[in-house]
């Protein structure tokens, strides 16, 4: 991924260094395991994880020549010791050492997109509960529908990543796995201890059966876990653009002294923050295709993943780590006008308090088609002339002579409409600290 989207801890966990360290790690836990059997001298071992060493360039020299990285790894890796090198990668297979690495590097980045996710869940618990009650126009298919709270959306956004995170918890213990068990998994060259005293050292999770390498589906799966918290801020991204409009202007990123919008237009404050999450997440959703096609391959392995795994899963957690954090703090910061909410409210003339006047009608004795057939004409009156609903209502005799002004005052109160608010949080455990 290009450095202007990865933050330094999460780039240092995918970088070369990091890799040769994880693998070497591996290697020399192995030896330890051994040891431990007394299949391999404990001076052996310990000789081993004192001096063992690598050198990336080193590495990539010897790679010219072998054309396989493992084998320049363990080559290098042997040139720093001396008669105990012969116990380097004994009994493994490439991927015992490459996949049981990755699994620790995943779990590793899983860590720090763990901290994305709780400081996300609680920045929006916070913007929830501070606009529990900040009235504004809910809208379907792009129109006003009837009044919600801005409080409320943040509260499904809380509730999505709340599942999310469950999702990605269930896919993180999947892919944080390791496998020593040989060429194509039956461990005939090296005994199930080795792996169970590998993994358990780096704290990941020894695989149920292998093959040469660990299942696909658990890294799919991983995948579609991290594209749907990127499609979730996304999601949420979308609503900010949305309501930043000019002619809505409900919200509005945070707008930094001195930042500039544009070249040309000086008055320009644009959502650039939320349309980089838009462009990010559709990076983010391409990778599970490739996820998806990694799953099938020849036999008991063939090396068509590999290619596209060192560039999804580096990118991927590169990228949904980029993104919790910067949206983290777009949320935070975000600007919200309450005015503005109400104004746009009236923007209908009160139409979006037409099923309110519906079912007060039916309340006083009509039928649902006939209060309907009353209501549906004013309503085509408002939206066509400018004219207030409300005014409309109070002006016709036969809606009066089943509703007072009580009962129309009534209708058109927007209180009416968010007084289960406080039920869904409760239900959403959404309460203050």
């Amino acid at each position: 991924m290009i450095p202007r989207y990865t933050r330094p801890e999460m780039g240092q966990i995918w970088s070369q260094e990091n890799k040769y360290a994880s693998w070497l790690e591996v290697e020399i836990l192995a030896t330890e395991a051994w040891a431990a059997l007394g299949e391999v001298p404990k001076e052996d071992a310990q000789a081993i994880r004192e001096k063992a060493t690598f050198d990336a360039k080193r590495v990539e020299e010897i790679e010219k020549e072998t054309r396989h990285d493992v084998v320049a790894f363990t080559r290098n890796v042997s040139e720093s010791l001396g008669e105990e090198r012969k116990w380097v990668h004994y009994g493994l297979t490439s991927t015992d050492v490459v996949d049981t690495a990755q699994g620790y590097q995943l779990k590793q980045a899983n860590d720090l997109i763990r901290k994305d996710l709780d400081r996300f869940l609680q920045v929006l618990k916070a913007r929830a509960l501070e606009h529990k009650y900040t009235v504004t126009m809910g809208r379907t298919h792009g129109v006003h529908a009837e009044p919600t709270t801005f409080g409320l959306k943040v509260a499904r956004w809380y509730s999505e990543c709340k599942r999310n995170i469950q999702r990605f918890e269930a896919a993180a213990c999947g892919v944080e796995a390791g496998k020593i068990s040989g060429a194509v998994g039956t461990y005939a060259n090296v005994p199930p201890f080795i792996e169970t005293y590998v993994c358990e050292h780096l704290g990941i999770n020894p695989q149920e059966i292998s093959t040469q390498i660990l299942p696909r589906d658990l890294h799919a799966e991983y995948i579609s876990s991290l594209a749907l918290i990127a499609t979730m801020i996304e999601n949420i991204a979308t609503e900010v653009r949305s309501l930043q409009k000019s002619e809505t202007r409900e919200v509005e990123e945070f707008f930094a002294k001195g930042q500039k919008g544009s070249s040309a237009m000086p008055h320009k404050r644009n959502p650039i923050g939320s349309e980089n999450m838009a462009g990010l997440a559709r990076i983010v959703r391409g990778h599970v295709m490739t996820a998806y096609e990694n799953v099938t391959l020849w036999h008991e392995r063939d090396i068509s993943h590999s290619s596209a795994e060192r560039i999804i899963l580096p990118d991927t957690t590169i990228l949904v780590d980029y993104m919790l954090h910067r949206f983290a703090n777009i949320m935070e910061k975000l600007t919200v006008f309450p005015e503005n909410m109400k104004r746009n409210m009236d923007a209908t003339h009160g139409l979006i308090y037409s099923q309110r006047v519906l079912l007060k009608l039916v309340d006083a004795g009509l039928s649902r088609e006939a209060a309907y057939d009353l209501v549906q004409p004013l309503t085509a009156i408002a939206w066509d002339e400018g004219k207030h609903f409300k005014g409309l209502v109070e002006a016709n005799e036969e809606i009066t002579s089943h509703l007072d002004q009580a009962a129309i005052d009534d209708a058109f109160d927007y209180h009416y409409h968010i007084q289960k608010v406080e039920d869904i949080f409760e239900k959403l455990g959404l309460v203050e600290d």
